[in-house]
């Protein structure tokens, strides 16, 4: 059974980058299925700390990218809209290049808040960081604005 209120459309999320932090950090939606959301971002000079590493705080803006697009996708935005209340990262590994890949899968979906857990790894596979986001998940108000 798919979690999803709305089947992401990775089209559509490429157009929802423009002018924002998803575009000017190339992060890229790669696929979806009935439990989980991938993205990935490139490992240069736009994500790396001073020791040419991938930037902790890089490495959470993926993370927090891809949880709120999934908490997006699982409400009717009809009635309610997300935003994120608390964000946490372990980084494990340091990475030099390539793409950062994080696949994204709810740990709980309830009616007030949504809690992901975010997995990050490298081109070969082995993981750089784990990452939990709780969103939460406000009513519209009867005009149709954040309440």
């Amino acid at each position: 059974m798919s979690i999803w209120h709305r089947q992401p459309d990775l089209e559509e999320l490429h157009c929802t980058r423009k002018n924002t932090i998803t575009d000017l950090l190339d992060i890229r939606f790669e696929s979806f299925d009935d439990s989980s959301i991938t993205a990935s971002m490139p490992v240069d000079a736009r994500t790396h700390q001073p020791y040419g590493l991938l930037h902790g705080g890089a490495s959470v803006v993926l993370a927090e990218t891809l949880g709120s697009m999934a908490s997006y996708h699982c409400i009717d935005t009809s009635k309610f809209y997300c935003v994120g209340l608390e964000v946490n990262a372990n980084h494990l590994r340091g990475l030099r290049s390539g793409r950062v890949t994080g696949v994204c899968r709810p740990v709980h979906l309830g009616r007030s808040t949504h809690v992901w857990d975010i997995r990050l790894s490298g081109e070969d596979g082995k993981p750089s960081c784990i990452s939990r986001l709780t969103v939460a998940i406000v009513p519209l108000d009867k005009g149709g604005l954040p309440s």
